[in-house]
């Protein structure tokens, strides 16, 4: 029987300020870039968090470095601050192995948790993109279990802190192996389908629901984009502080669960009592592409929230239309796109942009100092990525990609600090090749960072181990992409545009405020006026749910949701070692 671990499970680290967060009715997505390894394409999550133990560190660490001296391997330690073995050594020795059934081979030996922990020591003294900022810490003071194994990658991580003051690594997650797999590779997740947005996570809160999936739990029970939520399984959710019953209601672990909510629809004056009961919910990465009609041409709109490898197919078909109605310009909405594959990234840009970017750099990944030349995961030697002109996982396969001819060489992007990771990798990858892009909504996430994500032992680890670079070397913004009028501006990567706040009113309408200050810079990019969003508007800054299971804590905690997108242990030949952002 397969070994699973719900509560191995910690969080995404996304952002940087107090109480806004999108998190899913169910274990949140990361954000990320990917690619096909042959074809040196990458993959990009927005990243993790976790609870840690406060034991005591080391406060005066010896520099680490590469010597290897007399330590005791697999089964056993002495721990040498500053000294490591190879990664390998320790490599699927594990305190608690998976069991092989049917079709499914596990590498798992075993071992201890205390070897789960020098594994994830040397790998990440050999790959994090940060290693000489790590404290080196023994791993024995957290080999009790697997949730120790957990407390002890929390440790494995920078102290900087960014411009602004945010953390610089707020993107270090893990997440159990099988789930990581169903929602990167499958588009599956247990939940509602309802997308919640947390205004505020502290007393008086507020919740909303910003999404809604189709034939879903949530759709059943009538929650539509803008409903609130008043109260879950009795208990207040504005001011009560039983926070264990809302989040275990808001967030169900398991497919099965039975809520009860009151909720209040938009427009009306009299809340409502329904009941939810989680379920398998099938993503749909790209649920609108419309048309709309102005005078001085048409427009497109797309709002795509997954880079998962069902929304090629659906990206192909959306262009395809789009393409066909002859639109002048396009709004592309990442607004709750935190990130995922980054070929998809590369596919959706080059639509963007046209023919003229065939041939031409999308972006280029930078390891740590020790890996200047090669990549330390692939052993390949590093060299940039370009943008993706054929169909991988779309039918046919190999077939060239629609593209867009938009005369003015620009898009609209409407942003969130829920856009993160293989989202940005879009826009700096356009601003790389001279494509403007003009920005409305709030500052993205901020994360030009990536990884491979890694299983070790049933769970899969994912540490900063690169930057990636436009084709003019840019990937300077740890505190994300601003609109030029915003208050961010100063400290993020500034680009035209306007800073504008969600209302929560249905997307895809001319009215919707981002959409509607698009449509109007078209005609005149004066328009913006200033507009700064207060601290606790639907325009804050989201955090990162600190919790060793999703379902703890985005309540007076923090939490954005990122993309995870995963390499299949070997079983699958087209998609192995895949990065992601």
């Amino acid at each position: 029987m397969k070994k699973t671990s719900s509560n191995r499970n910690t969080k995404d680290h996304a952002t940087a300020s107090a109480d806004t967060r999108l998190l899913r009715s169910a274990r949140p997505l990361l954000a990320g870039f990917v690619v096909p390894l042959a074809l040196g394409l990458l993959s990009a999550c927005g990243g993790g968090g976790g609870s840690s133990t406060a034991l005591p560190l080391n406060p005066n660490p010896a520099p680490a470095n590469d010597q290897t001296p007399p330590m005791t391997p697999a089964g056993g330690s002495n721990f040498i601050s500053g000294s490591f073995l190879d990664s390998a050594v320790y490599k699927d020795s594990c305190g608690d192995p998976r069991t092989n059934s049917g079709n499914e081979f596990f590498p798992d030996l075993l071992g201890s948790f205390e070897d789960e922990g020098y594994w994830l020591r040397s790998w990440s003294n050999e790959t994090y993109l940060w290693y000489d900022e790590i404290t080196d810490v023994d791993p024995a003071l957290y080999a009790t279990s697997a949730t120790g194994v957990i407390d002890y990658f929390n440790l494995l991580v920078t102290s900087e802190r960014t411009p602004s003051g945010n953390p610089k690594d707020r993107f270090h997650f893990t997440q159990d192996t099988a789930e990581y797999e169903a929602e990167s590779g499958e588009g599956v997740l247990s939940g509602y389908g309802a997308t919640f947005w947390i205004i505020s996570g502290v007393v008086p809160r507020e919740v909303v629901v910003a999404l809604v999936s189709a034939n879903s739990p949530a759709a059943a029970a009538g929650l539509e984009r803008g409903t609130r939520i008043i109260e879950v399984d009795g208990t207040d959710l504005i001011n009560g502080s039983d926070t264990d019953t809302l989040n275990a209601g808001l967030f169900p672990g398991r497919v099965g669960e039975q809520h009860f909510f009151e909720v209040l629809d938009p427009g009306v004056e009299e809340s409502r009592a329904i009941s939810m009961t989680s379920a398998e919910i099938i993503i749909d990465p790209v649920p609108m592409d419309i048309i709309l009609s102005t005078d001085t041409g048409n427009v497109g709109y797309l709002l795509f929230t997954d880079h998962i490898l069902p929304a090629e197919q659906k990206l192909v078909d959306a262009i395809g239309r789009l393409s066909a109605a002859n639109i002048t310009d396009l709004v592309l909405d990442l607004r709750y796109n935190s990130g995922g594959f980054l070929y998809l990234a590369a596919q959706l840009a080059y639509m963007i942009a046209g023919p003229s970017a065939s041939g031409r750099v999308f972006g280029s990944l930078e390891f740590n100092d020790k890996n200047p030349g090669f990549n330390p995961v692939t052993g390949e030697a590093i060299g940039p990525s370009r943008f993706e002109t054929q169909t991988y996982a779309a039918e046919p396969r190999g077939a060239p990609l629609p593209t867009l001819n938009l005369p003015n060489q620009r898009v609209f992007v409407l942003t969130t600090r829920a856009t993160c990771s293989a989202s940005e990798a879009i826009i700096n990858g356009l601003n790389g090749i001279g494509v403007e892009v003009i920005q409305m909504g709030d500052s993205t996430c901020g994360k030009p960072y990536g990884f491979y994500p890694q299983d070790n032992c049933g769970t899969t680890f994912c540490t900063t181990q690169f930057r990636a670079v436009n084709a003019v070397g840019f990937g300077d913004y740890p505190d994300g992409f601003s609109p030029s009028n915003s208050s961010e501006a100063a400290v993020g990567a500034s680009l035209p545009g306007c800073q504008v706040a969600e209302d929560f009113s249905p997307l895809g309408v001319a009215q919707e405020p981002l959409l509607a200050k698009a449509l109007a810079y078209r005609d005149d990019p004066d328009t913006c006026g200033v507009e700064m969003l207060p601290a606790n508007s639907a325009g804050a800054e989201p955090n990162t749910a600190t919790s060793t299971t999703f379902g703890a804590i985005p309540i007076e905690s923090s939490g954005v949701p990122g993309r995870l997108v995963l390499g299949r242990n070997g079983r699958s030949t087209m998609w192995l070692q895949r990065p992601e952002l």
